[in-house]
C-alpha cells in the first residue's frame, strides 16, 4: 500500500471511498456523478469502442437489407442503432433503411435501444424485461421464420449463436456490424486496476458491459492475478453492474454482484451510493466525540478527514478492536501482510494516523510493551 497524504475531504455519502470506473461509453457522466458524491475515482477503461462507419462490412450489411423487404430487425444497443441510422444517412442509404425498417417487425435490446429507435420514428413490437439476447432469440424461434429476412444490429461483439440459431429455423441472417470491442487504449491503467482490486485498495467497481468484465479478468489473466481479483470481488470489493446481463460473467465466477432495478447510470450510482456506506461504515464514540469510519475516510463530528491506504488500514484493524489493546505483530499482519515491514514501520504509522486527526490524535494510545489501542466503543 502507498502512503499518501491526508486531506480534508467535502462530505458526501461516498466520501472515503474509491470506486474503479471500466467504462468506455458515457465515461465521463460516470465519474462526475460519483465525484459529485464524494467518491474518489479511478479511470480504466477496460476496452475501447472501434467505430466502423467508414468500413465496408457496414455498408454492406446496410446495402443488403434494402435488396429485398426486412421481416425483422432487431436493435441491440442505443448507440449502435444511432450509428447504423448515422452512417446509411451518410451513404444517402437513409431514406431506404428507414422505409425498410418500417415495413418489418422492430424488436429492441433494453430501454436504450428503444429510446433510440423511437428518435428515429419507429415503434417496437417486443422488448425483453431482463434486456437479454436469449429473450429475443426465445421470442423469435417461437414463431416461424423460414424464409424470414432478419437484420441484427450488433453490439461490440459478434452474435454467431443468435444468427446461427435463427439460420437453422430457415432464415436469412444480415448481420449489421456497427462497432466493435477493441483492446485498452491505455492498458498500463487496466493492469494498475486490477493490482488496486488485489491490495484492496479499491472499494467497488463499476461495469456497464460484460465485456468489460471480460476483458478485466483477461488482464488479470494475463498477469496470473485472477483468482486474486475474484477473492478480492467476493470479498472486500464491491461489483456494481448496470443490470443482471451486464452481471452474467461475475455470477459465473462466483461473484455476487448488485445492479439497479433500472439499467442506467444515474440509477447504478444510486445503488452504489446506498450499498458501499451499508457495507462500508463503521460508527464510534469515544466521550462526546463521534467517530465514523467509511472507505478511507474517518469523520469526526462529522468532518471528513481523507487518509491514504496504509493510514486507513491501520485505523480499521485498531477499530476492529475497540477499546483494546492490538499488539504490533498484529498490526503488522492486519496492514503489511505482503511486506517485510518491521514494527517500527507500525510505530512510525502510528505517529502519521495521530497527526492526521489532529487535536484528536489522543483517540490512538499507546499501551506500553503492548501496543496501541483505539480509545472508542461501539
Amino acid at each position: 500500500m502507498g502512503t499518501g497524504t491526508t486531506a480534508p475531504l467535502q462530505p458526501g455519502p461516498l466520501t472515503g471511498f474509491t470506486v474503479g470506473v471500466t467504462a468506455t461509453r458515457r465515461r465521463e457522466e460516470l465519474v462526475a456523478l460519483l465525484q459529485r458524491r464524494g467518491a474518489r475515482v479511478v479511470e480504466a477503461p477496460t476496452m475501447r469502442i472501434m467505430p466502423l462507419g467508414d468500413d465496408t462490412a457496414l455498408r454492406q450489411a446496410t446495402e443488403r437489407c434494402l435488396t429485398a423487404p426486412l421481416d425483422y430487425v432487431i436493435a441491440t444497443t442505443g448507440v449502435g442503432w444511432r450509428g447504423w441510422m448515422s452512417a446509411a444517412d451518410g451513404w444517402g442509404l437513409g431514406g431506404g433503411l428507414a422505409e425498410a425498417c418500417q415495413g418489418a417487425v422492430v424488436l429492441t435490446r433494453g430501454p436504450k435501444a428503444t429510446g433510440a429507435v423511437r428518435a428515429s420514428g419507429l415503434h417496437e413490437a417486443y422488448s425483453p424485461g431482463s434486456e437479454a439476447n436469449d429473450e429475443l432469440l426465445a421470442w423469435l424461434l417461437a414463431r416461424d421464420v423460414r424464409g424470414r429476412r432478419i437484420a441484427v444490429q450488433e453490439h461490440g461483439m459478434p452474435l454467431d449463436g443468435f444468427s446461427a440459431a435463427l439460420r437453422e429455423r430457415g432464415a436469412e441472417v444480415i448481420a449489421v456490424p456497427v462497432y466493435r470491442w477493441g483492446p485498452p487504449e491505455d492498458p498500463e491503467a487496466v493492469r494498475r486496476l486490477v493490482e488496486l482490486t488485489v491490495r484492496r485498495e479499491l472499494h467497488c467497481l463499476t461495469f456497464t458491459s460484460a465485456p468489460a468484465i471480460d476483458a478485466l479478468l483477461a488482464t488479470a489473466d494475463a498477469l496470473d492475478r485472477r483468482a486474486e481479483v475474484l477473492a478480492a470481488l467476493r470479498d472486500d470489493v464491491l461489483a456494481v453492474c448496470v443490470g443482471p446481463l451486464c452481471a452474467r460473467p461475475l455470477r459465473e465466477a462466483g461473484v455476487e454482484a448488485v445492479w439497479p432495478e433500472r439499467g442506467r447510470l444515474g440509477a447504478l450510482v444510486r445503488t452504489l451510493a446506498e450499498a458501499l456506506p451499508a457495507r462500508g461504515r463503521r460508527e464510534l464514540v469515544s466521550g462526546s466525540l463521534h467517530v465514523a469510519l467509511q472507505g478511507g475516510a474517518v469523520f469526526l463530528d462529522g468532518e471528513p478527514v481523507g487518509l491514504p491506504p496504509v493510514l486507513a488500514a491501520l485505523l480499521r484493524a485498531l477499530a476492529d478492536k475497540p477499546g483494546r489493546v492490538v499488539s504490533r505483530a498484529e498490526l503488522l499482519r492486519r496492514v503489511w501482510p505482503a511486506t517485510r515491514a518491521d514494527e517500527h514501520a507500525v510505530d512510525a504509522a502510528v505517529a502519521r494516523l495521530r497527526a492526521a486527526l489532529g487535536p484528536h490524535a489522543a483517540l490512538v494510545r499507546t499501551v506500553p510493551k503492548r501496543g496501541y489501542l483505539l480509545a472508542v466503543t461501539l
